[in-house]
């Protein structure tokens, strides 16, 4: 297995420390707000590299944090009247059910920074004995960044030639521009905890080290998150990280892609910033899934109206293939399953697994044309079973096909069944003109039949 390691900027061969035991950690959410669709370009990404990490026989330990202390979390908590508690219980919940939608598997462990905060003083004490960190005249806590001889590595940046900017913290408390705050000394109406230099909350970059470092140990295989996150807190998590343990930090540091809308940056001021549960209202979960695994995780995806679309009718492709097959384990020729993996084994190229499944539906309805329903048992079986690796094709065919039909019928439903009646009536009566004028009928008004040993079936034609 070959996968691309964002630190090294190349494709390694992927072999974990401990032989068949993968240990990952994500980003995960600030859970201040309901989660956009960058956020689910992020989320499906992972969770199909978790899937296929287990379906190629590793056990996986995928540990994925949520930030509920932060100051944007402060500020919207301000800003609607509520507790802390009350918003960031409300923002993880609804997290969780747009995951759900979205087929995305929980993480084995999903910690909390505010659950944590012992571990965060435990290392901040650690960096200040070694001389890496510094407490300032206002109370807070910083990281001394020119002392780690490594910073920059990740994104490739010198530190010489750093300025501090838009992603760099200003502060004339810092002995440096570039140090980064690890302790935020208590402000009022503020929670705060207990620590040697006195009430206070973490930083958000020394959450992530705590954390991960707690639950995965000092170093771990897989190390993801978003695009924008290598500078600077997957940087800063480096140098905090292996500074504390003396131990590299991580083998290997993957990234998703962008998501764009329309071929713009998705921001609230272009009027282009979508929630998940805002899409989910107009778009079935399965299909946005298949428009974000249509790509390579770590490419650009752009989400537009044609592009869901496309995704919409590719499904249609594979849940048509499926309709009316009986799915059963069995031998069949071709070799699918190689070719899936070696596509999955190549960095995690989607692009080409489901360009293996377009061929497996080809051959499927060749079988089923034929009259090999044997055959095209075992091959619906197969490409259920390998769509799954990608959270897909685990649905009844009709369920996804009828999926939103009612805002979209032409007929009443009663209307539907009573001329699929009429058209049985006249095929068993060998009046095949009438039978085949009540499908061009329907036909015409966007309504599809499909014919097989259980009957007939019908489905609204996107």
């Amino acid at each position: 297995m070959q996968i691309y390691n964002t630190l090294t900027r190349r494709k390694e061969p992927f072999q974990p420390i401990e032989p068949g035991h993968v240990r990952m950690y994500v980003c995960g959410m600030t859970v201040y707000d309901y989660c956009h669709l960058g956020h689910a370009r992020v989320l499906v990404a992972f969770d199909v590299i978790v899937r296929y990490l287990r379906a190629h026989g590793y056990t996986v330990d995928y540990v994925r944090n949520i930030t509920d202390i932060d100051d944007k979390i402060l500020e919207r908590a301000r800003q609607n009247g509520e507790s802390i508690d009350a918003l960031t219980e409300r923002m993880i919940e609804a997290m969780h059910e747009d995951e759900r939608a979205l087929g995305i598997l929980p993480p084995d462990r999903e910690p909390r920074a505010t659950r944590h905060v012992d571990d965060i003083t435990a290392m901040i004490g650690v960096l200040i004995d070694k001389g890496y960190a510094y407490r300032a005249d206002n109370g807070d806590v910083y990281y001394r960044v020119r002392r780690f001889d490594h910073y920059g590595r990740l994104n490739n940046r010198d530190p010489d030639q750093m300025r501090a900017g838009a992603r760099v913290e200003v502060d004339t408390a810092k002995e440096d521009p570039l140090d980064f705050v690890l302790w935020k000394a208590a402000r009022a109406d503020e929670p705060s905890w207990s620590s040697p230099w006195g009430e206070g909350r973490p930083g958000w970059h020394i959450e992530c080290s705590a954390m991960s470092t707690c639950c995965l140990g000092d170093t771990f295989d897989i190390h993801g998150g978003g695009p924008d996150l290598t500078f600077p807190h997957h940087e800063n998590e480096i140098a905090q990280s292996e500074a504390a343990t003396g131990q590299p930090y991580v083998n290997t540091w993957m990234h998703a892609g962008a998501l764009r809308v329309n071929q713009e940056k998705m921001s609230k001021s272009l009027g282009n910033f979508f929630t998940i549960r805002d899409v989910l209202q107009s778009h079935d979960p399965e299909v946005v899934r298949y428009l974000l695994v249509a790509s390579h995780y770590r490419t650009p995806i752009n989400y537009a109206p044609d592009t869901l679309d496309e995704a919409r009718r590719s499904l249609e492709r594979f849940y048509n293939a499926l309709d009316g097959v009986e799915s059963v384990a069995g031998a069949v020729t071709g070799d699918w399953a190689a070719r899936f993996h070696a596509a999955m084994a190549d960095d995690f190229n989607t692009p080409e697994a489901l360009a293996v499944l377009f061929d497996l539906v080809r051959e499927l309805n060749r079988a089923q044309r034929e009259g090999r329903s044997a055959e095209a048992g075992a091959l619906a079986f197969e490409l259920r079973r390998l769509g799954a690796i990608l959270g897909l094709l685990e649905r009844e065919p009709a369920e996804f096909l009828n999926a939103g039909m009612a805002d979209e019928l032409p007929l009443a439903e009663s209307d539907i069944n009573a001329l699929i009646e009429a058209r049985n009536a006249a095929r068993r009566n060998r009046d095949f003109a009438e039978a085949d004028r009540i499908r061009d009928e329907l036909a015409e008004q966007g309504i599809v039949l499909k014919d097989s040993r259980e009957g007939t079936r019908w489905f609204i034609e996107h």
